[in-house]
């Protein structure tokens, strides 16, 4: 089992060392800082299983840091090392979601059992297999904290509506949050609710009689039936017509299903995931969905990024995606050019991860080469990449538009664009001529005549 990782954030570099060496001593892997200002800039690179925090330091101190960490990742669990004096503090903020506090000079017995329960080491024996999320491939922060909300979710039997752009990999993560729970023993059903015509979707999930309707040769259980005990995964639950909803909200409030044809009911234990690309707050308002099936289906919410705001998983998911297809097509593609792997990060990817995947199949498909050109990557985007600036350009151009619009506001007045941009006239008249920008021109025309 991989090791659980505890981000240390403590300013006192010897007590800093003797956590790491007691928590590495009891099974944990640590990444220890010396600032809140590291730790922020630590998760955006990676998440921990946990943040052990000491409370007074300078800059960021321990509260700051857990309110941040609270905004980005509530899931994440904060352990507080406090002095006496600040107890009532950190047992305000333990009521507002810090997971524990330990005061100092800590009892190093407690701090490890608090971590256990803080990683979850604790939970029974038929803990999660560690395959559970074997299918999503991510190196995202923003994907971690996603998955750490998903797997506290899956034990749970609240319903779960999954939100995001069309191919960002609804369907992998239900399938992820059913291994996740302790349904995963039962069967997975999953159903495209806009792909079945409107008249056959009551037959497909709730089940018909034989001789219900023309063609109906045989009884059919429907899919809530063949999923008894385990997980019905609902993708596109928008695009279901507003009576099924009806008989979906029975399901959810009674736990049973009516066949088509039949007069009795009978009761499904099922758990319901459900998925969206759609705002279905606006369907809601457009008469198009039903709020009482909504608030039902949206019991616990996760929205995945879209591919473009995890970009340091592009690499990961080329190769990944390249080592399948060319299984696929027997090709001896063995990798990218640089100017390829450039311009896959630098891609929108309004289609994300779909797209991204077909892109690379038409390259494998197409590729004559041991490596992938960027012609060819190029060739299936259909379209001229962005280019992704470099960091001085990107901050003259800021800097220069910045300036621009408070000229703009002042109406060509430098000493109010010093005054609002918060620095002295000289430098900012130093500013301007650097960009070539003349004040007078931004008066108007009375006033420069």
């Amino acid at each position: 089992m991989k090791k659980p990782t505890i981000l240390v954030v403590d300013d006192d570099a010897a007590l800093r060392e003797l956590i790491t060496l007691r928590l590495e001593a009891n099974g944990f892997r640590v990444v220890a800082v010396d600032s809140g200002e590291a730790a922020l800039a630590q998760l955006a690179l990676a998440r921990p299983d946990a943040v052990l925090t000491d409370l007074q330091m300078a800059g960021i101190d321990g509260m700051a840091l857990f309110r941040a960490i609270q905004a980005r990742d509530p899931a994440l669990p904060v352990i507080v090392l406090t002095a006496h004096g600040t107890i009532p503090d950190a047992v305000a903020a333990t009521q507002q979601g810090l997971f524990g506090y330990l005061t100092k000079p800590y009892d190093a017995p407690t701090l490890i059992d608090l971590l256990k329960r803080a990683t979850r080491l604790g939970v029974s024996a038929a803990d999660v297999a560690d395959d559970w999320r074997a299918e999503i491939i991510t190196a995202s922060p923003a994907m971690e904290a996603l998955l750490a909300e998903a797997r506290l979710a899956a034990q749970s039997e609240a319903s779960l509506l999954i939100q995001g752009e069309s191919g960002t990999g609804k369907e992998l993560l239900a399938r992820a949050i059913h291994r996740a729970s302790p349904r995963r023993a039962k069967p997975f059903v999953a159903i495209n609710c806009g792909a079945i015509p409107a008249e056959l979707l009551e037959s497909e999930l709730f089940g018909h009689l034989k001789g219900a309707f023309t063609g109906a040769a045989r009884d059919n259980p429907g899919l809530f039936m063949s999923a008894q005990g385990g997980t019905v995964f609902l993708d596109e639950i928008g695009d279901m017509p507003l009576p099924l909803q009806v008989k979906l909200l029975r399901v959810l409030q009674e736990g049973e299903v009516r066949p088509v044809g039949a007069t009795e009911t009978r009761p499904v234990d099922v758990r319901i995931l459900s998925a969206t690309h759609k705002n279905l707050e606006d369907a809601i308002g457009s008469g198009e969905f039903r709020e009482d099936l909504y608030y039902r289906l949206n019991v616990v919410n996760l929205m995945l990024p879209p591919l473009r705001e995890r970009r340091e998983d592009i690499p990961l998911l080329a190769q990944h995606f390249l080592t399948e297809l060319t299984a696929k097509y027997d090709r001896r593609v063995r990798g990218f050019a640089p100017d390829a792997l450039d311009m896959l990060a630098a891609a929108d990817w309004p289609g994300n991860i779909r797209q991204l995947r077909n892109v690379l199949e038409q390259c494998v498909a197409l590729c004559t080469t041991p490596t992938i050109p960027g012609s060819l990557v190029a060739r299936a985007l259909r379209e001229k990449p962005a280019e992704i600036q470099p960091l001085a350009e990107a901050r003259a151009a800021f800097e220069r538009d910045y300036l621009i619009s408070l000229l703009k506001l002042t109406r060509g007045q430098v000493s109010e664009v010093a005054r609002l941009a918060g620095r002295n006239r000289t430098e900012v008249y130093r500013l301007l001529q650097r960009h070539g920008l003349t004040p007078a021109l931004f008066k108007d025309r009375d006033e420069t005549a």
